[in-house]
């Protein structure tokens, strides 16, 4: 049996002033529930001191992992990275500013547990419950009609930085994954449903960050032409 029940991946950028009252909500969070898990931290080329925080807080805490990187990269490349030495039986990955509280996560296990292969959380469903200011809205439901539209027509909400997989999916997925910027969310659910895995869309709770690392405009333009590469791949019956 996998002797680590769950990984938790939080790619960071520049988090010195988060990432430590994170870990340690998580690790409470963790604690509580009795299991066995890991945390890999998976910065990416960070400027301020996120490594020296991280370095000191593994000292005292067992089951924290840091991988760094000197160059910045981008989201999906951390996410990647975390993904790929992860040893979870299941394996999440959430951001830093913890939009979403890690107590949703039992949401996400429920259905993983009940058969599904991925459970992502989902800020447009009936039941969600979410504080985000209007031009992110708007934004946001303009690029998952794109998103619909050209690729994944049942999925409401792509870009949820809250997701969990078993971890054989994840594995045989990210090892494929070339996006290294934000759209690789949209990359990773479409090389899912081409292999037939069963994803369930779970609403949760998400409160936006008072800062956030996304551009809304410039990163909305660079995850749109991602998207039209994506189906430009497909259509020539190439990789994704």
């Amino acid at each position: 049996m996998n002797p680590v029940y769950l990984s938790v991946i939080i790619p960071v950028y520049n988090e010195e002033e988060r990432i430590i009252p994170a870990l340690k909500d998580i690790v409470e969070y963790l604690s509580e529930k009795g299991i066995t898990w890991e945390i890999i931290v998976a910065e990416d080329g960070s400027k301020d001191n996120t490594v020296a925080r991280v370095q000191e807080f593994a000292l005292n805490q067992k089951g924290i992992i840091l991988l760094t990187d000197p160059v910045r990269r981008g989201k999906g490349y951390a996410v990647r990275q975390g993904m790929l030495k992860s040893n979870g039986k299941y394996v999440l990955f959430t951001d830093a500013d913890l939009s979403a509280p890690i107590s949703e996560l039992d949401k996400l296990l429920f259905y993983l547990e009940r058969g599904y292969d991925i459970a992502i959380g989902s800020r447009a469903l009936r039941d969600s419950s979410v504080r985000v200011n209007f031009t992110r809205r708007i934004a946001g439901t303009v690029f998952n009609f794109i998103v619909r539209f050209l690729l994944l027509p049942d999925i409401v909400d792509t870009q949820c930085g809250f997701k969990c997989f078993r971890g054989d999916v994840a594995k045989e997925l990210f090892s494929e994954q070339k996006m290294n910027g934000f759209s690789f969310d949209v990359e990773i659910l479409y090389l899912a449903r081409l292999k037939g895995y069963r994803i369930k869309q779970v609403p949760i709770r998400w409160y936006q960050s008072d800062s956030s690392r996304v551009d809304i405009f410039r990163d909305s333009l660079k995850m749109f032409k991602d998207v039209l590469e994506i189906r430009k791949r497909c259509k020539c019956g190439g990789k994704v």
